[in-house]
């Protein structure tokens, strides 16, 4: 039960997180310029923000779902299994 309480803290830093640079990204593009500072300074935001993204979406993701869909056999498909 407290792993769950500390899930559901980590996920909700997370979203704070990604809020705070979303909202970063906005006051960035609105005093736009075109230096290189400004550049580098929004590319760095924006890869932040993918890696919190990635990141929540991996919290979501059931654990024991997960190591049943790796144990349960599943077909490979063929590129020639299509055309058949």
């Amino acid at each position: 039960m407290a792993l769950f309480f500390i899930m559901m803290n980590k996920k909700q830093q997370i979203e704070k997180r990604i809020k705070q640079i979303e909202l970063q990204l906005k006051k960035l593009t609105q005093t736009a310029s075109n230096s290189e500072v400004c550049d580098d300074l929004q590319n760095s935001l924006i890869l932040q923000k993918a890696i919190l993204k990635k990141d929540l979406e991996i919290l979501n993701k059931n654990p024991i779902v997960e190591c049943f869909k790796k144990l349960v056999p599943h077909k490979e498909k063929l590129i020639c299994d299509y055309f058949n």
